[in-house]
């Protein structure tokens, strides 16, 4: 077995293109839905937990304690459109467009076409009740970030079934 196979780390799929973490640390495509974590413009101790569902585009956008965003209220507030533009730099237009299910017709993928296309069918608020789920992974996702690469297993993934005997 190789080193890579023993490790505890395991390679990150590069972004498409290179994007700064600092508007928005968390983005990803997960349970049906594009999600992440947005910082506030205006206070550096907040953040918003966004997303919009995949083919319906319900959105949500909440602090990370729950209070509605304000700009949410009857469209994508410009918390969700930062997430659309990040993840379209993570995943790429085409990834991103296919797992919301949007159909761009003629038009190029890019963020701007994603969120009109996706805005021209007056999407519904959504239940901002994954937001809980959404900044927990936020927070696991940071701790992660933090530990040293070992070989050594990780009690916390213990869990995980072996896929094969270590020799």
């Amino acid at each position: 077995m190789s080193d890579v196979e023993r490790s505890s780390t395991t390679r990150v799929i590069p972004p498409a293109r290179p994007r700064k973490l600092a508007k928005v640390p968390f983005v990803e495509l997960a349970d049906g839905r594009l999600q992440g974590v947005v910082s506030s413009g205006s206070d550096i101790e907040r953040v918003y937990v966004s997303s919009v569902a995949a083919g319906t585009y319900a959105y949500a956008c909440s602090t990370n304690n729950n209070r509605p965003c304000g700009g949410a209220r009857g469209g994508f507030c410009n918390h969700i459109g930062a997430l659309i533009n990040e993840s379209v730099l993570q995943y790429g237009a085409e990834r991103v467009a296919r797992y919301l299910r949007v159909d761009l017709g003629e038009s190029e993928a890019g963020a701007q076409a994603i969120r009109l296309t996706m805005s021209t069918t007056r999407p519904s608020p959504a239940d901002s009740k994954a937001a809980a789920s959404v900044f927990s992974r936020f927070l696991r996702h940071l701790a992660y970030l933090e530990l040293a690469s070992t070989t050594a297993p990780l009690p916390e993934m213990q869990w995980f079934p072996p896929t094969r005997a270590v020799a």
